[in-house]
Parts: C-alpha cells; structure tokens; sequence
C-alpha cells in the first residue's frame, strides 16, 4: 500500500512539473490563438499599469527572435503605434482561429493601413506578428521617433509615477517645454522675416511687395517649420493612445491650413514677377493672361489643400476623388457649353489669333476688343456698345484681324469731268503719285494709281494706297492729310472734280460764251503748273 502511494505521489509530481511548465501554467494567463488573442496580449501586457513585456514578447514567434529581442520588439512597436496615434480597435479584430483575409486569401490580419507589413499571420495554431512586421520595426520607430524615445527621457528629471490630470509630471513638463519652443522659434522666424527680408525689399525700392505680400506671409512661413517639428516631438512625449490621437491628427490638419496661405500669397509673388514678364512683351494677350492665370492657381492650391486637410484627418479622400470623377463626369455632360467655352479661351491663348486692342471681324460682329475671359471675349463695337462672344463660338468661326495689319489699304476712284484733256490728266496722275510718296505714313513700294475707267458720268482714276499706322485712328488722320493734298493738287491745275450730272451742251451764241472751261492744253506749262505746286509743297 505504501508503494501504490509513493507511486502516486511521483505520477502527481511530474504531472505538477509539466503543467507548470505549460504554456496554460504561466502565472500571468494568455493566449495566441487567434489574431485578436495575439493583439490582445501584446497590447495589455504593455500598459503603464500592466507592464510585463516579457509576456507581450510571446507574440513574436520564437523561431525568428530571441526572448530578448522579441522584448525590445514588443515595445517599440507599442510606441509606434503610440506615437504615430494608430488606435487599433479590438472589437474588430477576428475572433475566429481560422481567419483569412479576404485580399490575400491567406491567414492574416492587418492592423492598419497606414503600414501595409504590420501584421499577425497563423503559424501551426498560433498566431504571431510576421517576418515582415519584424524587419519593419526598426525602421518605423525611426520614422516616428527621429530623436529617439530615451534621449529626451534622459534630459527630464524624473519624477517617478505621479500623475496630473492623467500624465505624468515628465510628459506635463515636456508640454510645456513644446509650447514655449515654438513660441520661441515663431518668434524668431517672424523677426527674421519682418525685419531683415523685409528691410531688404525696401532697400532694393520693393516696398510695394514688401507691405502687401510679404508681411502676410511672414508668420505663415513660421508655422510651416513650427507645426512639423511638434509632429515629430509630441510622439517623444508618448501621451494615452486616445490624447496622442487627437493631438497628432490636430497638428496635421492645422498644418496644411497654414501651407494653403503661404502657397496662395506666393501665387501673388509669381503674379507680380509675370505681370512684369508681360509688360516686356508687346504681346498685350499676356497681360490678359497673368489673372486668369492667378486665379486657377489660387482655386487649385485651395483645392490640393482641403484634400491633403482630409487626408491628415484619416478621412478616404480616395472614395472622394472618385465621386468627384462621377460628380465631374454628371457635371461635364450639364455643362458641356460651359466647358466647350473654357477650351475655346485655352486655344486663344495658345494660337493667339488675337490680342487685347486689335479691332477683328468674327461673324457679325466688328469691334475692338477688351478682354479674353474664361468663358467669353468682350468685344467694344463700333456703336460704343459691348458685346460677349462665347469663346467655343468665337474659335469657331472665321477671324479677320485688322490689328495684326502691317498696312492698312486705302481704295477710291476719283472722277473727272468729260472735258478734262488728256495731257491734263496725265499730269495730275503725276501728281498724285508724289502726293503718295512724300507723305511719311504710305507704303512706298506699291500703290496703283491710274486712269481706270471711263464711267457714265466721269472719267475715273483709280487711288490705290496703303498706310503704314498703328490704329484706325492714325488711319483716318493719315487719309485726311493725303485727300487734303490730292484737292490742292486739283485746285493747282484746274482739274474739276465730276459728279452723277447731266449736261445739255447748246452752240454758242455770238453774244454768249459757252459753260464749257477753258483748260490749258499745253503739256509744257501743265508741267510748269506741277513743278510750281510741288516746289511750293516743299516750302512748306
């Protein structure tokens, strides 16, 4: 009987020393059997008020990690995801053994988007953190901790476990130290931009730039530097998951609000810098051109801007921009009119077939015109009234630019009575030829002035002459100048001027001269005349 017990006892001793040495026997209870068991371990046994890395260490699988690297393991990935304010919530993790993710069709489970390697993946009938979540730690800890966790840690006192208002007094006192850090750095950014920038500008005679584009960019710029420094700070402080969140989303969001308003006060420096671009030009489509210019850029920084503020607050912008494509497809098909214009206003600019102040003929319209905007061109008439030609319309029809005129072509027939001598005619087409070429504003190289035809009523001589003027205007001023010498010139040698008249010639009578004038029929003294005139032209 003593025997049977003695057995007994040894069977109950080994079976106590194998249980104990059982994974079930662990004095702290866990468990990896599904992707939620694994996370949940990891994740409990690393708070402030559970702090057993040891454990939190067995879900790596010990075949790729020592014990004690399977540790340091285990916190940083805690930190990472601390620090880069990853909530992983655990009531959507599976609680299934058996899990497959549905894209991969393999036993795995990923915690977040954001690191597409982090990951728990079913090795025998456990589930451990993957090879490649191993490989990645190192890494991400320095992507989220640049500084390091413990070199900050070093340079506050310590003040053991006390806690204020659910942080301890080290992580207070590094809050303090962010804020007056960047209270410091924005100060002294504002300075150097205010003070020795600005200082420059004015010097240099900009002081137009400097008080209207520079003074309001300057604390933007300080910001800029200011709000992604906090982002790699604050993760040093490893505040609660739920304080690190907020805070971290805050500053992301925060900080492109600022980039929007340098990047749309630099829209205005790149106007100006344009703006004096155009002016060079003798091209004035280009002064047209720097405000729309000015504009879409500005409408697309803020655009890219509200997306990258959506995209900080973990918002899916891609599922918007693909309503956005839908919205814009529905939007394009009401709108084609409305986009057809905005093509239209883009080949203007590129094929420039006009610019601002030429006088064009587009259909029925004639006028001068003002201003190429997105959707219409703006065109003063003639009758002083303006009229808006749709842009799809206009790069439609046919253009006759009168602006884009090197010579502006002058044509009419001047009639001479039926009575007129040859040689009389002949001389004053002389005339009329030297009227042409001493007169600054004509072309000198080609015009056609001729006895043409021989109408009902006159005998016609065909003007025909270009001037070489900028503007109608000078045109017109050109014309009157150049008719005023061809009526001298006729005055000179007695030439008269035919009208649509019928004559009823009756034969003298003895007492009575006829009505008929009585013209120098001399070629000699015609040409005397001429010579008296043109001298006398000269003179003048």
């Amino acid at each position: 009987m003593r025997k049977i017990n003695l057995s007994l006892l040894f069977t109950f001793f080994i079976v106590f020393i194998s249980f104990g040495q059982s994974e079930d026997s662990d004095p702290l209870e866990y468990s990896l059997a599904t992707p939620y068991n694994t996370i949940y371990t990891h994740l409990y046994f690393l708070q402030d008020d559970n702090n057993h890395p040891e454990i939190a260490a067995k879900t790596f699988n010990p075949e790729l990690v020592t014990q004690k690297e399977a540790e340091r393991l285990a916190i940083k990935l805690k930190q990472i995801l601390d620090g880069d304010a990853i909530y992983v919530d655990l009531d959507e993790v599976p609680h299934v053994p058996n899990y497959v993710d549905s894209l991969s069709n393999k036993s795995r489970y990923y915690l977040t988007k954001k690191y597409p390697d982090l990951y728990v993946e079913k090795v025998g009938n456990k589930w451990y953190f993957s090879k490649k979540t191993i490989r990645g730690i190192p890494q991400w800890h320095k992507q989220v901790y640049p500084f390091g966790t413990d070199k900050l840690l070093e340079l506050l006192p310590s003040f053991g476990s006390k806690k204020v208002m659910g942080l301890y007094v080290w992580q207070m006192l590094g809050i303090l130290i962010l804020i007056v850090l960047a209270f410091v750095l924005h100060k002294l950014f504002t300075f150097l931009i205010e003070k020795l920038i600005i200082q420059l500008l004015l010097r240099l005679g900009y002081k137009k730039l400097a008080d209207e584009v520079i003074v309001p960019v300057a604390r933007p710029i300080s910001f800029l530097v200011i709000f992604p420094l906090l982002i790699l700070l604050v993760p040093v402080l490893q505040l609660p998951i739920a304080m690190s969140k907020y805070v971290i989303l805050g500053l992301r969001a925060i900080w492109p609000i600022f980039a929007i308003v340098f990047l749309y006060k630099l829209v205005d420096i790149v106007s100006i810098y344009l703006g004096k671009l155009a002016d060079k030009t003798e091209s004035t489509l280009d002064d047209q051109l720097v405000p729309l210019l000015r504009k879409v850029l500005k409408t697309f920084v803020i655009i890219v801007g509200g997306l990258f503020i959506l995209d900080n607050l973990e918002f899916d912008i891609t599922g918007l921009i693909a309503g956005l494509s839908i919205g814009g497809l529905a939007f394009a098909l009401a709108a084609q009119d409305t986009i057809k214009n905005f093509f239209g206003s883009l080949m203007i600019f590129v094929d420039r077939p006009f610019q601002v102040g030429d006088w064009i003929t587009s259909g029925n319209v004639d006028g001068t015109v003002e201003e190429v905007g997105f959707r219409s061109t703006r065109i003063r008439t003639f009758r002083n009234s303006l009229m808006y030609i749709p842009n799809g319309i206009i790069t439609n029809q046919m253009i006759d630019n009168h602006g884009l005129r090197v010579y502006r072509r002058f044509m009419t027939n001047i009639a001479l009575t039926y009575d007129t001598p040859p040689e009389l005619i002949e001389v004053f087409v002389e005339g009329l030829k030297e009227i042409v070429k001493k007169h600054p504003d004509t072309r000198k190289d080609y015009f056609e002035i001729h006895f043409n035809d021989m109408a009902d009523s006159s005998l016609n001589v065909l003007f025909y002459i270009f001037f070489k003027v900028p503007s109608w205007s000078d045109e017109l001023r050109a014309r009157h100048e150049v008719l005023l010498e061809v009526v001298r010139l006729a005055e000179v040698l007695g030439v008269n001027f035919a009208f649509p008249t019928q004559t009823l010639h009756v034969e003298r009578f003895p007492e009575k001269e006829g009505n008929s004038p009585q013209y120098t029929n001399g070629s000699p003294e015609l040409k005397a005349k001429l010579e008296q005139y043109l001298n006398g032209r000269k003179e003048k």
